[in-house]
């Protein structure tokens, strides 16, 4: 069953329309890309405000096609990373004053290292320029499986590592066919195992999950080290995307971050307008 009407829980509130501006502006002077436009995020105008955007690393073109993301993809047009792009966002963050930052990444399947150097590059030119002191958070993709691009990801010791499950599993041959389960928590055990100082990880629900297949979830994301745990409404960007199945009532989300608490994640950020990057760097200190 598709549902088409969003409930009044569902209706964002937008101020500050001047400070969101400067972001915009910023992003803009140095031709960056964000999740926050790429994604169609419904947090933008409240980030923008506040200072803060999450940017996206490696262009705007993904190399997969999974049915529920905005982000364009089309190899036939997908560019080179744009080697400035560490420097350029470095530069940004100093202007914005930021003393955290966020990083993710469109997935790039036709890169050796599926964009693990680029990344590196970035968080060392972000400290450059503004102070080992900074707090980075980096959302990655699966990178394929490559441990050695992995590995060259965790050796730039990011605050918080982040890989995004997405869903439960059972729903990954229909929504993220190009993407495996069980490679996502290897990819996150990894982080774990590497002493990165939080692991984090997210999933949507009002894909057709059920509350046990969503604990069992939990427990799998807990068995590999995660600590920081999101969890959001599914919102379709357009009709041709994969469908809502339901809207989650935001008592139901109070419910999942207490189950999320009880199985020991440190941080649990649970409603319908939560994304990955939502309030990063109050969920350390949560």
């Amino acid at each position: 069953m598709t549902i088409e009407r969003k409930p009044e829980w569902l209706r964002i509130k937008f101020r500050r329309y001047n400070e969101a501006l400067q972001t915009e502006n910023i992003v803009r002077k140095y031709n960056l890309h964000t999740v926050c436009d790429s994604a169609a995020c419904p947090n933008k105008g409240e980030c923008f405000s506040n200072s803060t955007a999450t940017f996206m690393l490696l262009g705007d073109i993904c190399t997969r096609r999974c049915r529920f993301c905005n982000v364009s993809e089309n190899v036939d047009k997908i560019d080179a990373p744009n080697p400035e792009e560490p420097k350029l966002i470095a530069k940004a963050v100093k202007e914005m004053g930021l003393d955290y930052v966020v990083l993710t990444m469109v997935t790039r399947d036709d890169l050796p290292d599926g964009g693990a150097e680029h990344i590196y590059r970035t968080i060392s030119e972000i400290r450059r320029e503004n102070g080992d002191g900074i707090g980075i958070e980096i959302l990655v993709s699966d990178l394929d499986g490559n441990r050695k691009a992995l590995d060259r990801v965790l050796e730039a010791s990011p605050k918080v590592f982040n890989h995004n499950v997405e869903t439960i599993p059972r729903l990954y041959s229909e929504l993220r066919p190009q993407a495996v389960y069980t490679r996502s928590l290897e990819v996150l055990e990894n982080a774990f195992k590497a002493g990165i100082e939080y692991t984090k990880s997210g999933f949507m629900v009002g894909l057709g999950e059920t509350e046990p297949e969503i604990s069992v979830l939990m427990d799998d994301l807990r068995r590999v080290g995660v600590s920081i745990l999101t969890i959001g409404q599914y919102l379709a960007p357009s009709k041709l995307h994969y469908p809502v199945k339901e809207y989650v009532h935001p008592d139901i989300f109070q419910r999942y971050k207490e189950m999320a608490l009880e199985k020991g994640f440190k941080t649990c950020f649970s409603g319908p307008f939560v994304r990955s990057s939502y309030k990063a760097k109050e969920a350390l200190t949560n």
